[in-house]
Formats: structure tokens, C-alpha cells, sequence
């Protein structure tokens, strides 16, 4: 049995095309290769290139964006998405009261087992990604479904600290670190598996393109085999 069966039907709420397939993209594939459930919303479009972009820019780079992550999702298998369509960059300045609201109905709709999401750090302390959990926390609250939430969490032992630093992966703020021992679930993924998650990964060219070819796929793909999970911490 994979350990990912365990969490059943399973929301993965995420802010932006390509959180998706960086912190679950191999959890995602494996639910939907068993024949479970899986069900991703994101909550912007990714529009906000810099702070520069106009609007034309913006629309642009949202259309592209937007087939990106369709394309991605496509080598994951899911085929259930949803797009809040909050502004990128801006979820922060959003009453929380819609999201929330809407998210409960969706998770009254779904009724998952389990609900994959960033912790309050953001994982990388975006403030789109801090948003994300404060919405899923308040939409759980809200809900009649009673699922188990799960925060993308990092190990003790970092991956590629080099990497991390050159591209200011986290220069916004550091995920929670959990030893294994406190991990509900951690996926290390390795041969065709990891395969599929790259590939799904460079699905989304205008994100990841650069990056891979500097660095290669094989350090690349060091860099995002571990995918990793706990609970709330209290």
C-alpha cells in the first residue's frame, strides 16, 4: 500500500501555479494513480511578474500561467481544479470572509479526509502563501466537514542550503522544520516517480525553465524529491 492511500480524499490548497507541484506534486500523482480523490485549488492566477508589470503584461502572463498549470496538473492526473482568482500578491488585502466562505462550501461539497496547505509561515514566508493558511483554517472552522489538516513542513536536514540561498527561496521567511519522528507523511520520491513530478514541473516552463537549466535536471530534481507533512503545530 502507498503511503499516501491513508489520507484519503484529499484538498490541496495552494496560492499560486506551481505550489502545487512543488510541495505535492508526488503525493497528488499517487492519490490519483490509486484511484482517490484529489482535488487542487489555487487561489491566484501567479499574474505578478514584478512590480512593474502592467496590466497587459499581468493578463498575459495569468493566460499562460493558467495553461501551465493545466498541463501540469494533466501529468499529475488531477482533473478537478479550481481558480479563487485573487490577486496575486494581493491576497492579503482580501476580506477573508469570501475566500473562507467559499472554501467551506467547497469542502462541504467535497467532504475530503484530508486538506494539504501551507502552515502560517507560508512555507517561504510569501504573505500570499501566510494568507492561503489563514483562509483554509478560517473555511475549516466554518465547515461541516471535519477533515485532517496537514501544513507542508521542511526536514531537519536541508536539501541543497546552496541552492536555496543563490535563488532567495526563502529570503521572505523559513518553513517550520519537523523532525521525522513529528512528520505525518513524508514522500521521498526517486525513479519514474520523480520523473513525473519534474516533468509536471517543467510543464510550467515560465517558472521553472530558468532554474533547471542553470542548475540541471539532476540537481533539480534532488532539490524537490522530498515532500513532506505534518499537523498543526500547537
Amino acid at each position: 500500500m502507498h503511503p499516501v492511500t491513508s489520507l484519503g480524499t484529499v484538498v490541496a490548497l495552494w496560492a499560486h501555479p506551481d505550489d502545487e507541484t512543488y510541495l505535492s506534486g508526488g503525493v497528488l500523482a499517487a492519490l490519483t494513480d490509486a484511484g482517490q480523490r484529489a482535488v487542487c485549488v489555487t487561489a491566484t492566477r501567479g499574474e505578478a511578474a514584478d512590480a512593474e508589470s502592467g496590466p497587459e503584461e499581468r493578463a498575459a502572463l495569468a493566460a499562460l500561467r493558467t495553461e501551465e498549470l493545466e498541463a501540469a496538473l494533466g501529468m499529475l492526473g488531477v482533473t478537478e481544479h479550481h481558480w479563487l482568482d485573487h490577486p496575486d500578491g494581493g491576497c492579503a488585502d482580501v476580506d477573508p470572509v469570501g475566500p473562507a466562505t467559499r472554501l467551506a462550501a467547497l469542502l462541504d461539497d467535497v467532504r475530503p479526509d484530508t486538506v494539504l496547505t501551507f502552515g502560517p509561515d507560508g512555507f517561504t514566508g510569501h504573505p500570499d502563501h501566510r494568507t492561503v493558511s489563514a483562509w483554509t483554517d478560517l473555511a475549516v472552522d466554518r465547515s461541516a466537514a471535519t477533515p485532517r489538516v496537514l501544513h507542508a513542513v521542511a526536514q531537519e536536514q536541508r536539501i541543497d542550503p546552496e541552492l536555496d540561498d543563490d535563488y532567495g527561496v526563502f529570503e521572505l521567511g523559513r518553513p517550520r522544520v519537523c523532525a521525522t519522528s513529528e512528520m505525518a507523511l513524508q514522500l521521498h520520491l526517486e525513479g519514474a516517480a520523480l520523473d513525473r513530478k519534474v516533468d509536471a514541473l517543467l510543464r510550467q516552463v515560465s517558472q521553472t525553465g530558468g532554474l533547471v537549466a542553470a542548475v540541471g535536471r539532476e540537481r533539480f530534481s534532488a532539490w524537490v524529491a522530498t515532500e513532506s507533512f505534518a499537523a498543526p503545530a500547537h
